[in-house]
């Protein structure tokens, strides 16, 4: 990431246990998961749209 943006988001709190209880299994901060989660998403979409 060259570059980074700071925002506030709102999640319900089951979602926020939910993601959290994922970081701590993987080792990650809270933030680092839903980027990492975030990316992966993003990086399926792009494959999606690139193959035939």
């Amino acid at each position: 990431m060259d570059e980074e943006k700071r925002i506030t988001l709102r999640l319900p709190v089951d979602l926020h246990a939910w993601l959290a209880a994922a970081a701590k299994s993987a080792r990650r901060s809270l933030n680092s998961e839903i980027v990492y989660r975030l990316e992966a998403e993003r990086d399926a979409a792009v494959a999606d749209t690139e193959s035939p």
